[in-house]
């Protein structure tokens, strides 16, 4: 095991994890509408949908990267769909203040994401690329990597429905809860403009 590029791989998945991407805001936003509790189902198929877009990428990056027209395609079909769930969040009546619940994410909604989340498929072809023989050759070193992943992105996911959960308890008034809702889900579409604009 090269020590040098753990090291070099850990800090390029713990700020890849932390930062604000689609999975952490869609997670901060249910967090903020429904509590983390509520929020696990999505958070689980979340963490089954990527670790299994990163054992697939490991298996075929070059031939992912060769082909950037067809990833071209996966990005402007993971936008709008990411567009699609700014939308519902932005304007999602708050719980409390409403007898008819708002719809909950569930675990399909996850796994579902991480197939048309191009900061997903970035993270992991640049993992792969460049990360992928510090645990060894071969494949069972990207399937470590994927491990890692995980057990450092799912708390993440966790963090950021916690964090939305608290900001929901600040924002305690209907108006207020709208507002949170509609800065959450404008958050989220920047996400979803960020991912069609030239890189």
């Amino acid at each position: 095991m090269d020590t040098e590029m753990l090291v070099a791989a850990l800090v390029f998945v713990v700020s890849m994890c932390l930062t604000p991407g689609p999975n952490n805001l869609l997670c901060a936003a249910h967090g903020s509408q429904h509590g983390v509790r509520e929020t696990i189902p999505l958070t689980l198929g979340m963490v089954v949908g990527w670790s299994s877009l990163g054992l697939m990428v490991g298996a075929a990056t070059v031939f992912i990267e060769e082909n950037k027209g067809a990833f071209r395609t996966l990005t402007l079909v993971g936008a709008v769909y990411i567009a699609y769930l700014a939308y519902k969040i932005a304007s999602a009546v708050p719980t409390d203040f409403n007898d008819n619940e708002t719809e909950r994410l569930g675990f399909r909604t996850g796994l579902s994401l991480q197939l048309v989340n191009g900061k997903a498929w970035i993270h992991f072809l640049v993992l792969m690329s460049t990360f992928g023989a510090t645990f060894g050759p071969g494949y069972s070193s990207k399937a470590l990597l994927v491990f890692l992943n995980a057990a450092i992105g799912y708390p993440a996911v966790i963090i950021w429905a916690t964090f939305g959960a608290m900001l929901s308890r600040l924002f305690s008034t209907e108006e207020s809860a709208r507002s949170l809702n509609r800065v959450m889900g404008l958050s989220l579409f920047a996400v979803a403009v960020w991912l069609v604009l030239p890189h």
